[in-house]
């Protein structure tokens, strides 16, 4: 059964993206391109990076004590952390993100991030939505 008071996010949700794929090869540098963090806010700084076949690219900035609460996504999706750690919750179980640890999520999963009080003060997560569309 679907919590509906849950948040569902699809990729318009966070805005245009700064890119559109090319024809070739769209390249992308990840830590220059996520945004900045304020740490008065409560959740992340948040930039769709991509928009490309198949997939959006978004980056959230935390900063120390900022979280994401549940939500779900309305496509599949990949998460890992670039820079920092993060705690990723889904279905009672937590994982400690760090560079090098990804996690994948059918779509309609409900998940929260957290980032810890004790982290850098800036830890990049860079969420792959995958779409499946074809852009013409």
């Amino acid at each position: 059964m679907t919590d509906h008071s849950v948040p569902v996010n699809s990729p318009d949700t966070f805005g245009d993206a700064a890119t559109r794929d090319s024809d070739a090869m769209t390249v992308l540098a990840l830590a220059d391109a996520a945004p900045t963090p304020d740490p008065s806010r409560p959740r992340p700084a948040v930039q769709r990076l991509l928009q490309g076949d198949g997939a959006n690219l978004i980056a959230f900035t935390f900063a120390p004590g900022q979280e994401l609460p549940d939500h779900r996504s309305a496509h599949p999706i990949t998460v890992q952390c670039l820079e920092g750690v993060l705690d990723f919750t889904c279905g009672g179980e937590t994982v400690r993100l760090a560079p090098g640890v990804v996690v994948h999520l059918r779509a309609q999963i409900t998940h929260r991030v957290d980032c810890p009080a004790d982290a850098p003060e800036r830890n990049v997560l860079l969420l792959s939505m995958l779409t499946g569309e074809r852009h013409e």
